[in-house]
C-alpha cells in the first residue's frame, strides 16, 4: 500500500475529499491547518512515505536526499516552476502536475482587473473611505473599444480570450507557439512582442516564469509600452522589474497596474501599495473553491499516474 503524505494544508477546506483521499490511501497524513512546510520541516514530515500531495513545497536536492523513501510527488499546484525536474530524477522520484487546471479563475481575475485598472475603482473607492468625497471624482476608462493585449497565450490566455468576445475589444496575442486555428477563430492577432508592447491599450501578461521570462520586463521594455496603457500581471512575479514599473506608474508613462503576484511573497509594505494607480491582490488568482477543488482532485489522480519529467521538455526550461 502506497504511503501517503500531504504537506500542504488545503484539504481542511474539502472535507469530502479528505475523506476521500484517507479512504483511497488509508493512513494518509495531513499537515496542520496554517503551515507551509519547506527544508527540514518537510523532511521531517514526510519521512517514511512514498508519495507527497503537494502545492508550492520545494524539494530541493538536500531535502530529496533525505528521503529515500519518497518515490512520487503530485502536485496541485497550477505552476511547476519551483520544481527542478533534475533532482527529482537524481533521487528516482516521479511527478505529476496538471496544466491550465485553473484556468478560469485566473482569467476571470484578469479580465475583472482590467475593468478594475480602466475604471481607476481601486483610486475612488479609496475617496470614498477616507471620508474625502465631496463632489465630482474624476473619470475612467471603458474596456470597450480597447486593443487587449495578451503575451502568453496559453491555457489561461485562451480563456482570456474567449471571456473577452462580448466587450467588443481587438485582442493581440503574442506565443512562441503558432496557433492560427484558436487565432482565427477567435478574431484574434498574433504579433511579436514589440508590436504588443506599441499597441495594447491594456496589456495581461500570461506567461509561466522560466529562464527565458524571468525579468522580461526591464524599464526599457516597459518604455515601449503604449503612453497611457495599463498592464496586468495574475501570472507570476519574477516578470516585470517593480522597482521600474513605479517610476512608469508615478510619471503617468502607464496610468494603471494590477498585481496578483510579486518577486517576493508576501509583498506586505511593498512601496507599488503606495500608488493611487496600482491594484494589487495577495495571489488569489487560483483561491477559489472550484479551481482548488479541482487542483486537489488532480493531486490525488496525480499519486497512481506520476511519470518521469524530462528536463528541458514543456513546462521546463
Amino acid at each position: 500500500m502506497t504511503r501517503v503524505a500531504v504537506p500542504l494544508p488545503y484539504f481542511d477546506f474539502f472535507p469530502n475529499l479528505k475523506a476521500e483521499l484517507a479512504e483511497k490511501y488509508p493512513g494518509t497524513k495531513f499537515c496542520p491547518p496554517g503551515l507551509l512546510l519547506q527544508g527540514e520541516s518537510l523532511v521531517e514530515f514526510l519521512k517514511g512515505y512514498d508519495a507527497a500531495v503537494i502545492g508550492l513545497n520545494r524539494f530541493t536536492d538536500e531535502v530529496c536526499a533525505q528521503l529515500p523513501d519518497l518515490q512520487i510527488v503530485s502536485m496541485c499546484s497550477a505552476g511547476v516552476d519551483h520544481i527542478d525536474p533534475a533532482i527529482l530524477n537524481k533521487y528516482g522520484i516521479r511527478m505529476w502536475w496538471a496544466p491550465g487546471i485553473n484556468k478560469v479563475s485566473v482569467s476571470e481575475l484578469a479580465v475583472c482587473y482590467m475593468v478594475y485598472t480602466l475604471r481607476r475603482i481601486h483610486y475612488f473607492s479609496s475617496i470614498l473611505y477616507k471620508g474625502a468625497w465631496k463632489g465630482p471624482v474624476g473619470f475612467g476608462a471603458d474596456l470597450r473599444g480597447r486593443t487587449v493585449g495578451i503575451h502568453g497565450c496559453g491555457f489561461i490566455g485562451k480563456e482570456v480570450v474567449k471571456l473577452l468576445q462580448p466587450y467588443g475589444v481587438k485582442i493581440l496575442a503574442c506565443d512562441r507557439v503558432k496557433m492560427d486555428d484558436f487565432y482565427q477563430e477567435w478574431g484574434v492577432e498574433e504579433v511579436g512582442p514589440e508590436e504588443l508592447w506599441a499597441r495594447s491599450d491594456v496589456l495581461t501578461i500570461h506567461l509561466s516564469r522560466n529562464q527565458t521570462t524571468i525579468g522580461m520586463y526591464t524599464g526599457d521594455v516597459l518604455d515601449k509600452m503604449k503612453p497611457g496603457s495599463i498592464l496586468i500581471n495574475c501570472a507570476r512575479g519574477h516578470l516585470v522589474d517593480e522597482k521600474a514599473l513605479q517610476h512608469r506608474l508615478e510619471s503617468g508613462h502607464i496610468a494603471g497596474a494590477a498585481f496578483d503576484v510579486f518577486a517576493v511573497e508576501p509583498a506586505n509594505g511593498h512601496p507599488l501599495l503606495e500608488l493611487p494607480n496600482f491594484f494589487a491582490s495577495p495571489h488569489i488568482g487560483a483561491t477559489t473553491m472550484e479551481s482548488w477543488e479541482a487542483m486537489l482532485r488532480s493531486g490525488i489522480r496525480g499519486i497512481a499516474e506520476a511519470y518521469r519529467q524530462e528536463p528541458g521538455v514543456y513546462p521546463f526550461d
